[in-house]
């Protein structure tokens, strides 16, 4: 069960800069070689970036010099209007191809968010591709611009955004509260950042990095917002790209605001899916005899952490936060023996019973409740990146009808996903529109058909609007499938194109 990723994947989202300047010949005078800088400026104003050398040395994170990765920096403009300007430094790092002689190029990666640390991504997908696929790259990752030691320390103490606004005015209210203290808290310390903090800016720092590692094209591997960032590329930089990968990706179209309410629909789902596997097992777990029957435990349990909250391995979870707990644990539908386990101990626990709280469920509580700095400062990128490309409705009515709306139908997670946000309390409005996606580039798509963070008629949207990729569809209820091992069928897909680079023959169903 993955629990901190599954945060950041929740949320959900210029011209080419191409690189045409020729080095300047070695024996050219003072005098020459200012004016060929000039005129090279003049062609490319972003070539001292294009051109930086990557000091690569073993990365200082234990784990990721165990595995193999180098780290270096990489030096961006803040503002791709003013590159004479202030700069930011974005850590990146790479795992190299062992056959350097026999290698296709670089694969950069991205793990999704917005806001994820990508520099581990190497790493995971060495792990997963075929002998045959990574030996064709060198695999490239980065910690996106506002992430990790370089990013943004905005002061939150929780690891989400996302709670749910309860059953009255009162959570409402306090959902509002929330939302703005978040905003505040980081427009209050990078009011000259935030407005950079945008996709396409991280769409143009992944070319600054192809460049600087001297490729003339890119392959690409993203997930989730990963995935999305990687079709916003292809549209930028259509010509640079080789190979691209698009697992569990969002529809552009609807980034924002509509990517959060479309979760509540299939979480409601997995719901009903999960007590379907649990009726028939409750003589292990108890939690009912049959599908109605588990659901009203669950709904029943909500609403006790809303009247009271529920004290367990040294937190109180409150009926805000169990519903968002619940969605990470029924987001893979290999996790319900899991699930099933977590939901025993909570009940437990609020019937004042002696709980022997697993590793799940304190891994869970301490991602929701306890998330240390780190976690704080992965959700001020999240919220830097999405309130950044995106303008929200601002009206606490809007949020408060949406929310009412969703009661009937999604009385568990409808109140999560349609409550207040902080992107609605944003001092700045986006400085470019969202980037519209319509571009033939090449592309792989897998996507799972019960994927609970990224909706399904996401993936066939964002198809439409790539009329040269092919959909591998997997049925199912996972979110990211190639790195979670899912199936078989879309692993051997994602192998042989980035293998071969040929494309299946048509859309296909595993």
């Amino acid at each position: 069960m993955k629990t901190a990723p599954a945060f950041a994947a929740a949320l959900a989202v210029c011209a080419a800069a191409v690189l045409t300047a020729a080095a300047p010949a070695p024996s050219a005078s003072p005098a020459s070689a200012s004016a060929s800088a000039s005129a090279s400026a003049a062609v490319d104003p972003l070539e001292r970036f294009h051109r930086q050398p990557l000091a690569w040395s073993a990365c200082q994170d234990p784990r990721l010099a165990a595995a193999g990765t180098e780290c270096a920096a990489l030096s961006v403009p803040l503002d791709y209007r003013e590159p004479q300007g202030r700069t930011l430094s974005l850590a990146v790092s790479r795992i190299r191809a062992a056959d350097q002689a026999g290698r296709r190029g670089v694969l950069q990666t991205n793990p999704g968010g917005p806001g994820n640390r990508g520099l581990d991504m190497p790493a995971a997908l060495r792990e997963r591709l075929s002998p045959g696929a990574a030996a064709g790259y060198d695999i490239v990752g980065m910690d996106t611009r506002g992430v990790g030691a370089g990013g943004l320390d905005c002061g939150l103490t929780r690891g989400t955004w996302l709670r749910s606004a309860g059953a009255d005015a009162t959570g409402f209210a306090q959902s509002l509260r929330l939302a703005e203290a978040d905003a505040d808290a980081c427009w209050n310390r990078y009011p000259d950042l935030l407005p950079h903090l945008t996709t396409r800016n991280i769409a143009r720092d992944v070319d600054v990095l192809r460049a600087a590692l001297g490729e003339q094209r890119t392959s690409f591997f993203g997930q989730s917002y990963g995935a999305l960032l990687g079709a916003v590329y292809a549209q930028l930089f259509p010509q640079r790209v080789d190979r691209l990968v698009l697992d569990s990706a969002l529809d552009p179209a609807r980034y924002g605001v509509r990517t959060i309410q479309d979760m509540a629909g299939p979480n409601e789902r997995a719901l009903d899916d999960f007590a379907a596997w649990a009726a028939p097992r409750d003589a292990a777990y108890r939690l009912g005899a049959t599908p109605a029957a588990v659901r009203a435990t669950v709904e029943g349990l909500v609403r006790r952490a809303q009247a009271e909250p529920i004290a367990v391995d040294g937190f109180r979870l409150d009926g805000a936060l169990l519903p968002v707990l619940l969605a990470v644990c029924q987001s893979d539908d290999r996790d319900s023996a899991l699930y099933a386990e977590v939901l025993r101990q909570l009940l437990d626990a609020a019937d004042g019973r002696p709980v022997q709280v697993g590793p799940v469920l304190h891994e869970l509580l301490t991602v929701v409740l306890d998330p240390g700095p780190a976690g704080g400062a992965d959700l001020a990128a999240a919220l830097g990146i999405l309130c950044g490309d995106t303008a929200m409705p601002r009206p606490a009515w809007w949020y408060r009808e949406a929310v009412e709306r969703s009661r009937a139908a999604q009385p568990v997670f409808g109140p999560v996903y349609n409550g207040p946000v902080p992107c609605a309390f944003w001092r700045s409005a986006p400085l470019e529109p969202p980037v519209e996606v319509r571009t033939a580039v090449p592309a792989l798509q897998i996507h799972a058909t019960g994927d609970t963070h990224a909706v399904y008629q996401g993936a066939l949207a964002l198809h439409a609007r790539l009329p040269g990729s092919r959909l591998v569809t997997v049925p199912g209820r996972v979110h990211t499938v190639y790195l979670n091992g899912y199936d078989a069928c879309a692993d051997r897909a994602v192998d042989a194109y980035l293998s071969t680079g040929a494309l299946p023959a048509s859309d296909t169903t595993c």
